[in-house]
Formats: C-alpha cells, sequence, structure tokens
C-alpha cells in the first residue's frame, strides 16, 4: 500500500467529495463535474490523482469512461490506522 500518495490523495475536499459521489455508483467525468466550480482540466487531474492513489478505478463504456471506487485501498488505510492506534485498554 503506498500510503503516502492515499493521504495526499484524500487531503483535498474536492477529492473527497468526489469519493463521496462514487461510493453511490459510477459515474462519467461530466456527472461528476457537474457537482464542482471547477474545469474540466482541473477534475482530470483530481481524477488522475485518485486513480495514482488507486483509490478509484475507471473503464471503458462505449464513448464515455466510468469511474468507481475502489474500496479495497480505503479498508487497507482503516487497518493500518487502526492497528497504529493499539487496542484501548
Amino acid at each position: 500500500m503506498a500510503i503516502q500518495s492515499t493521504l495526499r490523495a484524500l487531503g483535498d475536499p474536492t477529492r473527497r467529495e468526489i469519493l463521496n459521489l462514487l461510493k453511490e455508483g459510477s459515474r462519467t467525468a461530466g456527472e461528476l463535474g457537474a457537482h464542482f466550480p471547477i474545469s474540466p482540466p482541473a477534475l482530470s487531474k483530481h481524477l488522475n490523482v485518485l486513480k495514482e492513489a488507486d483509490l478509484i478505478r475507471d473503464r471503458r463504456e462505449g464513448k464515455f469512461i466510468r469511474y468507481e471506487l475502489n474500496a479495497s485501498v480505503l479498508e487497507e488505510v482503516l487497518l493500518w490506522l487502526t492497528a497504529l492506534k493499539g487496542e484501548e485498554k
């Protein structure tokens, strides 16, 4: 797990909101972009950061690319944080 890239990706509020939208199901960049007052290139950069951190996946459907959440990376982060915290006494 590349925890540094994951935490960097999670550090941005726009990227966290993208993840919140994707937890409801896959979406295209256009569907995601409708929720933000940012340019398409800025959205593309956010999506690339999330993909590099393996927090989202993309798949082509016809002429569209759909993005979906990769929850397994989030589970790994939660396990790491839980282990870091240690057992409560």
